[in-house]
Parts: structure tokens; sequence; C-alpha cells
């Protein structure tokens, strides 16, 4: 039944109600600077079936929220309401308008951590107090990064540039950045610190030009003593993006001026990257954070455990080492997912007033855990597909559109999307630099095809079943 919620009717506020939950969900998740930049432009117009219907002012920004953030919205959606199953996004140009303040409306939270710097440092995202050298945990598989990064603060005659720190999610890439920034802040305070992710650069920029201001854009950038940027595999596929950050980049070495770079890949993996710019990125210093040993996220794990300690000294929070231990054993995965599963069990002690033991560690954990135990990659989906099929991997990610191929790329994809948590366009990038929205089409295409083909649909059981019995 077609809900029309600009009418009132008792049912309708339950799924303003249930959104308004979602929008908390999604400031959480994201933060308040992508939250107020882009998750806040959306306005819910109405309910049809298991379809919900949202408007927001511009093309861009409807594109952008769906190729970064839909997975996301639909998942909290669905939390709230079982019943709603897709999402489609329309353009209000009365909404239009609000674009214009897009920049404007910050939370009173990051004001007030913008206002602790130094005028001239970090005026462009807000740095995180946690995030110092001296609060880093050091071992084998990131000490060179971290030596590189105090280096480069301490050394006025630095001898690389750009130190390009690459590694996978949740490693402390974001940690080492932030240092960085915190620390020429506070040694040097006439220097101009700009720290921001690609992704804010990209959305600075694209401002930029809607408001024929590039000028502008380019001389705050081009001004800067120090530009750390993160996460630049984000530019992917962004090609002006990509081709004004050259420039920029260029213009800050030619000035002998610092430039930090961080990526989940390295520089000759940046597909879609010009070779100029691949080029330029390896001319410095390339450093990587492998993943942890178990030394080394023990060492985190008994650091953390321990100022969690000395904030609530009243709380009734204990682990045994044996607790430590197992925690540092089992979550393999990333820093972050180890810090949350600490949070976790700190969180239900102290909730529902338990000490914790080593078995209801494992109970409040039921979920991390198992999934720790098998995270499938992209890398195994398109191997076992490609095995299946007969086909080689470079023919599977290739652009070649003739059916021997494409039937089989579609099906990785649809797995890749059903066995693990990346978003669409990390699928298409795994997918020779494919757009999300042939991730979707993919998808859409393979679900019909199940269920129109009993036969193909073995045949997506069977491969399943190949992959995640391993």
């Amino acid at each position: 039944m077609f809900q029309d919620l600009e009418n009132a009717q008792p049912s309708k506020s339950s799924i303003r109600d249930q959104w308004n939950i979602v929008l908390k969900k999604l400031n959480s998740e994201y933060g308040n600077e992508i939250f107020n930049s882009w998750i806040k432009n959306i306005s819910i117009k109405n309910l049809d079936n298991d379809i919900i219907y949202f408007t927001v002012p511009t093309r861009f920004i409807r594109d952008w929220i769906t190729s970064h953030y839909l997975d996301k919205i639909i998942y909290f959606l669905n939390q709230e309401n079982p019943d709603i199953k897709r999402v489609k996004i329309s353009i209000d140009n009365a909404l239009t308008s609000n674009m214009l303040n897009l920049n404007k409306d910050i939370s009173s939270e990051n004001n007030q951590i913008k206002a602790s710097f130094n005028s001239n440092s970090s005026d462009d995202w807000p740095l995180d107090e946690r995030f110092t050298f001296d609060k880093f945990i050091t071992g084998p598989t990131n000490e060179l990064a971290f030596a590189s990064a105090k280096r480069l603060c301490s050394d006025d005659t630095y001898e690389f540039n750009p130190l390009y720190v690459y590694g996978g999610v949740g490693l402390g890439k974001t940690h080492l950045l932030h240092a960085i920034a915190w620390q020429i802040s506070e040694e040097k305070v006439n220097s101009k610190v700009l720290y921001l992710s690609a992704e804010r650069f990209m959305f600075q920029f694209i401002k930029s030009l809607r408001q024929k201001d590039t000028m502008t854009f380019k001389q705050k950038f081009r001004s800067a003593d120090v530009l750390i940027i993160d996460d630049i595999q984000f530019m992917i596929g962004k090609n002006s993006t990509q081709e004004e950050f050259f420039h920029t980049f260029n213009s800050l070495l030619d000035l002998n001026k610092r430039v930090i770079i961080s990526a989940d890949r390295s520089p000759s993996e940046l597909s879609s990257f010009d070779d100029r710019m691949k080029s330029r990125l390896s001319g410095g210093l390339v450093v990587d954070i492998m993943p942890t040993t178990y030394e080394l996220r023990y060492s985190i794990i008994k650091n953390k455990y321990s100022e969690l300690r000395e904030k609530n000294k009243n709380s009734i929070f204990e682990l045994d080492e044996n607790i430590l231990e197992f925690l540092a054993k089992t979550i393999t995965s990333n820093i972050r997912e180890l810090e949350g599963a600490l949070n976790k069990v700190f969180t239900f002690s102290n909730i529902l007033g338990k000490k914790i033991d080593i078995e209801l560690t494992k109970s409040v954990l039921k979920d991390l855990l198992k999934s720790s135990n098998r995270r499938i990659t992209i890398d195994e989906i398109q191997n076992k597909v490609a095995s299946y099929f007969n086909i080689k991997i470079d023919d599977l990610i290739s652009s070649r559109r003739i059916r021997t191929f494409a039937r089989p790329r579609q099906v990785a994809m649809y797995l890749t999307k059903k066995l693990t948590t990346r978003s669409l366009p990390e699928i298409g990038r795994k997918f020779g630099g494919r757009d999300h929205t042939t991730v979707i089409h993919a998808v859409k295409k393979i679900e019909e095809l199940k269920q129109n083909n009993p036969k193909f649909d073995e045949d997506i059981n069977l491969i399943t079943q190949m992959i995640t019995s391993v």
C-alpha cells in the first residue's frame, strides 16, 4: 500500500522515526563531516510497498550517495524495517538551495575540536586527539612507517618527499597521518598544515567548479606548507580530480613543501591513475604497514585495556590475562576490530554489571569471532569462478564483453557482493575499474537468472560451496 509522507497519518510517523534512527546510525558510522556534507541532504518522500523513496538537491549528490553510502543506508533501514528492500533517490530542484550551505552546517563537536588547533593548522578536517605518536604502538610490521613519519616531522632537510604510506584497513595509516599533523602543528606553529581525506579533496574541488571559484581552491591547497591526503585510492576513476591533484602535488614539491599520502595499495596498483602521477608518488619514500603480528596485537590490546581501566577507575570491568591473549590471537584482521571487541566487552560489563570471563567473552563477541574465523577475499572468489568456467583471471577482469567472459564476470561480482562486506565501488575497482552501476546490473542479472534457470541456480550454489568450504 502506498504511503504518502507529505500528508500526516498515524502510520507515517513511525517511518519518519525509523529514518531518524537510521540517520543517527549513519552519523555515528561516517562521522559529522561526511554526514553534514552528504547524508544530511537526503529527504524522505514516501514508502511504496518495499521501496522507500528519497530526494536530494542534485544529480551529483545522488550519484555520490549511491556509490559511497547506499549499501549502509539499506542495511540500517532493513534493521529498523525488514519490509524495506529497496531505495530510490530522485532529484528535487526545490532543495538545491540547501547545497549552498553544505559546508556551513558543521556540528558543535567539530567546531570545539577545531577551536583547539593553532589557527594555521589542520583547518580543513578535525584531527583526533587520540592519534598521536606517543599512542602509536610499534612492532616489526609498522616500525619503518612509524620511524619515517617521525623523521619527516623532526628533520627540516627531509630527504624524501612525498611520504607514501600504504596498507590494509585498520592497520594505523590514519593514526600516523594525524600524528604527523599534530606534531608539525605544535612544533612549527607558523606552518600551514592541511589534513583531509581524498574524498573531501574531491568534494571541495567539485564545489569550486560549481561555484566557478577554482582560483580560491588552488590558492588554498598550493599555499600549504604540509599537505596530508588520506585514502588517495578514492580518486580512482575521478580523472578531473586526479588532474587537479597532480598539479597541486607538483606545485608543492617544486616549492619543497611536504606531502604525505596514504592508500590501501602501492602507487603501482592505483589502477586508472595517470602514469605520471604513479611515478611522482613513487619518487619519494614508499612504506607499507603490514598485517599485525600476535605480539603487536597483544601490546595494543593491553595498552587499550590499561587506558580503559584508567578512565573508568570505579568500574567493575576487569579482564584476566588469558582474555587479552585470546583477543589478540583470535581477532587478526585489523586493529580497529580488535579495539572494537574490547570496547564491546567493556560496555557489556558496565551495563549489566557482570564480571567477564573467557566464556562470557566468547558469547558477547560470537558474531565478530565468527566473521574473523573466515574472511573471504575478492581474489579467492575470482580464482574459483575463473577455474569453474575454465577461463583466465585476466579475461575475467578484462573489458572484453563476449558472453564467455561477461557471464562469469557477473557471477564473480554477484558472489563478491553476497560473500564479502566490500562496497559497490570497491568491487567495481577490483573488476577492471568498473563503475558501481555495472556491479548493480550484474547482481540483478544473476538473481534473475537464478530465479528462472534451475540449472544456473545449481551452478551458483556449487561455486558458493567451493568458496565457503575452503
